[in-house]
């Protein structure tokens, strides 16, 4: 059993990265090999179109040779993917968009749509700075196309949101302010144990065969 999680945020010691450390400890309770990935740390760029991997026999693997690649080849023989992506201007950060449209687009068939034959569980969170019920009314549903490429991995997909606690927010030292950041570490500690949990169950999801 292995599992990928990957930081797609460009900090190493944000909330977006404490998600993805409590999603790592999540997998690895439940019984997995882990690897984690600040994905900012990569020499990455998105699709170079050099098609190679549209031709007969070369589907399902990217032949573009840079960090990526290699990161794209441990996914696709991975049992479990978890991601865990800022939103920027009401969209996933711009690394995370860059591996999603190399990693799909190796296994996209002209033939068959989809040439990938394995399966892998999918968690996907989103750290937002919006009050969670906008983020899913007003700008989730703008998100939708790329979600459901996910699928494309032929596993279960869970996508969660988590809010963020600014540096603005903590500045605030007024009665009211610290009560505000109170709260926001109290719902932020049950954000990282849903994490935790959302993990340890793919993992065991797909160990269990279902």
């Amino acid at each position: 059993m292995k599992t990928v999680v990957i930081n797609a945020g460009p900090k190493r010691k944000d909330i977006n990265a404490e998600v993805a450390r409590s999603a790592f400890k999540g997998a690895e309770s439940g019984g997995s090999e882990v690897k984690y990935i600040d994905l900012y740390k990569l020499d990455l760029r998105g699709c170079m179109t050099c098609l190679i991997c549209k031709k007969e026999g070369y589907e399902g693997r990217c032949y573009w040779r840079d960090e990526v690649s290699f990161l794209i080849e441990e996914i696709l023989n991975s049992d479990c993917l978890i991601i865990a992506v800022p939103i920027f201007f009401s969209a996933p950060a711009s690394h995370y968009q860059a591996l999603i449209e190399r990693l799909i687009y190796c296994i996209v068939s002209y033939e068959t749509g989809n040439s990938f034959k394995g399966k892998v569980n999918v968690g996907l969170f989103y750290t937002i700075n919006y009050p969670k019920d906008y983020f899913e009314e007003y700008v989730r549903p703008h998100l939708k196309q790329s979600e459901d490429m996910l699928n494309m991995l032929n596993g279960e997909v869970v996508i969660s949101s988590f809010e963020n606690i600014s540096k603005r927010q903590y500045s605030n030292t007024s009665p009211e302010g610290l009560e505000t950041i109170n709260e926001k570490e109290k719902h932020l500690s049950l954000d990282l144990k849903k994490a935790f949990d959302i993990a340890f169950n793919l993992v065991k999801t797909n160990d269990d065969g279902f």
